[in-house]
């Protein structure tokens, strides 16, 4: 019995709103998993791991976060946000400050290495992958342009 093939070159007969939607997610999750090479070189050259990028992101120079907050917002308990944070205070790119109304609290802000790291990460981060560019150029305004009705968050 022949294995049944993966490729899905071209788009489906079926055109139903969510079965559109659903080829264009599952296109578009597996480019994402498909391009996470050039993910993992940026992500090493700043000897940085995908939860510390994901850190570096959620961060201010200004306004902190408590830790609690930052555990919701991740997604994850307490200890694994405290991990995280302690990577990025050891390299000098977050600090700790105790709010002076409440000692017990402690936010989280990026230091100023903290924010040119952010900036420099994001940059490699965001450089568009090859097989995107090779997209024409009405494709890819078509296709930034729905990307752009997408939430942020």
């Amino acid at each position: 019995m022949a294995a049944k093939s993966t490729s899905r070159k071209q788009p489906p007969s079926r055109d139903s709103k969510k079965e559109i939607a659903a080829d264009a997610w599952h296109r578009m999750f597996v480019f994402f998993i498909n391009t996470r090479t050039q993910r993992d070189h940026a992500l090493e050259h700043f000897g940085l791991t995908l939860n510390d990028a994901r850190a570096l992101h959620a961060l201010d120079p200004k306004e902190g976060r408590a830790m609690r907050a930052l555990a919701e917002a991740w997604g994850c308990d307490a200890s694994n946000a405290t991990g995280m944070i302690d990577r990025l205070e050891k390299r000098g790119l977050a600090e700790r400050r105790i709010i002076s109304t409440d000692r017990r609290v402690k936010l989280v802000v990026l230091t100023a290495l903290g924010v040119r790291t952010r900036a420099s990460l994001q940059k490699a981060l965001f450089e568009p992958p090859p097989e995107l560019l090779q997209l024409n150029r009405a494709d890819l305004k078509t296709f930034r342009d729905a990307m752009i009705r997408l939430p942020e968050k």
